[in-house]
């Protein structure tokens, strides 16, 4: 194959983001108790987590993924399947499976960028048949996350230059390659390869991709 198809994920091709995973495993605590007292914290923090994200990701990540200090590793993994049927499936866009079909006819490596964690990403690349995939992951620690990512944190500009990495790597032409976001944050991404592609965009990646004659898709 001598060109891939590099997609972000939420917003992309799921109507899900970080926060809903998140929100899944705070109502799942052990206690109900703590599953409530975590839902609520999780559900004020939601305009911070917007405003962090619309002004850097990288910042949004540093607020966001300290809220899973102290969870246990064994329970998020048991919890990955459960998230996926429940929550991630039925978000999947209409139109997400027609394109990735689309685009592994065309010969297309099926390539998953996206800051989402490992543990949500890899039920949901298998059910969309996606078998390449970057993604963040929590640090762990005696079995318990501490709130940190193990570099290399997935995000913005680092995506970018993880696709350079991997096409160089795998001998891809990025000029042949497409590339599918939803978000400005993603423009260092979808910069670097030949076919960016603009899906179910935001307000000023739309604009943008008017500007550049981009092809703006909608899944929805």
């Amino acid at each position: 194959m001598a060109a891939a198809a590099f997609y972000d994920l939420d917003g992309t091709l799921v109507r899900t983001n970080l926060v809903h995973a998140f929100a899944f495993s705070a109502r799942n605590q052990q206690g109900i108790l703590k599953s409530i007292t975590k839902t609520i914290a999780t559900l004020s923090s939601v305009p911070l987590f917007m405003a962090a994200d619309f002004f850097n990701r990288r910042l949004f990540n540093d607020i966001f993924f300290v809220r899973y200090k102290g969870e246990s590793e064994d329970r998020l993994r048991c919890l990955a399947q459960e998230l996926f049927d429940t929550v991630l499936k039925p978000s999947i866009f209409p139109g997400a499976y027609e394109l990735i079909d689309k685009s592994r006819q065309l010969g297309l490596r099926q390539v998953l960028v996206t800051g989402a964690l490992d543990l949500t990403v890899q039920p949901l690349a298998k059910h969309l048949k996606i078998d390449e995939y970057v993604t963040n992951r929590l640090e762990f620690v005696d079995g318990y996350a501490t709130g940190r990512l193990l570099p290399p944190v997935v995000a913005a500009a680092s995506k970018a230059s993880w696709m350079r990495i991997y096409a160089e790597k795998e001998k891809l032409n990025l000029s042949d390659c497409y590339g599918y976001s939803d978000s400005m944050s993603d423009l260092p991404m979808l910069s670097v390869v030949g076919h960016p592609t603009a899906v179910n965009p935001d307000l000023r990646l739309r604009n943008t991709a008017l500007q550049h004659d981009w092809p703006i898709l909608d899944l929805r």
